[in-house]
């Protein structure tokens, strides 16, 4: 994993959200902190936590990797998987300091590029998708395009795809969307990252292995 860049002067709090957990990287701390969230987990509630979980470890900036699209640092609709009450929500007056919002996959696009083109799939709860193109990062919704079936991109790779379809088909379809993705959005190089990349032994063509701490990198990034 590459090593995190530190912005002088500010202690920034990085938040990846979740459909089952949420993750924060915490100044002072060695270790990320985690807890579950859900559908009942508020966007009120998850900084409830926050602040539980950081007691006594200071902050002044807040990174804020959301599972939903972004638009001028504010989400425009709530999660799938969590509860309501997110479009909306004042998180800057919640936390009491600035705060940064991106769209989850691409906060840890930002952490994995390595130059050129690149396209992001995140493999977790649902399907995150980014792409960066000489430096300029552009968050993606693919997984919400129709697929086979009357279905999506996010209904063949999510969890419930998963579910249903089983290991072994999944891993067949992950390797036939990734091929049609390359083949239409021409990337250098693919990086899958995501809690369920583990599930793949062996990497399509043309792809690189991401790291769900990249996420926290690029929370980082994003105060450089």
């Amino acid at each position: 994993m590459k090593s995190s860049p530190r912005p002088k002067g500010k202690r920034v709090l990085v938040v990846d959200v979740g459909g089952s957990h949420i993750k924060a990287m915490v100044p002072g701390l060695e270790e990320p902190v985690k807890f579950r969230s859900g559908r009942h987990m508020t966007a009120r509630a998850m900084v409830q936590e926050l602040k539980a979980q950081t007691a006594g470890h200071p902050f002044d900036r807040v990174s804020i990797g959301y599972p939903g699209p972004v638009l001028h640092g504010r989400p425009v609709k709530d999660p799938v998987n969590l509860g309501h009450g997110w479009v909306g929500f004042d998180f800057e007056k919640a936390f009491g300091c600035p705060v940064k919002l991106l769209n989850d996959a691409a906060m840890q696009a930002l952490g994995s590029y390595e130059g050129g083109r690149m396209l992001f799939l995140g493999l977790g709860t649902g399907l995150g998708t980014a792409m960066i193109v000489s430096g300029v990062l552009e968050p993606m919704e693919l997984g919400h395009l129709p697929y086979r079936h009357h279905k999506t991109y996010e209904d063949y790779l999510g969890e419930h795809g998963l579910k249903h379809l089983g290991p072994s088909r999944w891993r067949a379809e992950v390797r036939k969307i990734v091929k049609d993705l390359r083949a239409a959005l021409e990337p250098d190089y693919v990086v899958i990252g995501g809690g369920n990349v583990r599930l793949l032994p062996r990497l399509p063509s043309g792809c690189r292995r991401g790291n769900n701490a990249n996420a926290f990198r690029g929370g980082l990034l994003l105060w450089k």
